[in-house]
């Protein structure tokens, strides 16, 4: 599983930070950051990361929880599955 999030679309409502850990507050930027992700190659505002077997429930509500939908979470076929 594949979490992408959208730098760019993020308003700076953390809701992601209360679900996963691997979401960080940037105050200064008023966006998240996702930890130990890495520029899609598409597009440098995107973000991409693996998502750990233990972690894909959180990821999952992460995304859900996003208000503007900057996070996606495809499975490993790459079909997505959130939101």
């Amino acid at each position: 599983m594949r979490i992408e999030y959208d730098r760019d679309t993020c308003i700076g409502m953390f809701q992601c930070v209360a679900e996963w850990d691997a979401f960080e507050k940037d105050e200064s930027a008023g966006k998240a950051v996702l930890a130990d992700a890495e520029p899609s190659e598409d597009d440098p505002d995107v973000f991409v990361r693996e998502v750990p077997e233990e972690a894909e429930l959180d990821a999952k509500f992460a995304a859900r929880a996003c208000p503007v939908e900057a996070i996606e979470v495809y499975d490993d076929e790459g079909n997505r599955i959130v939101p």
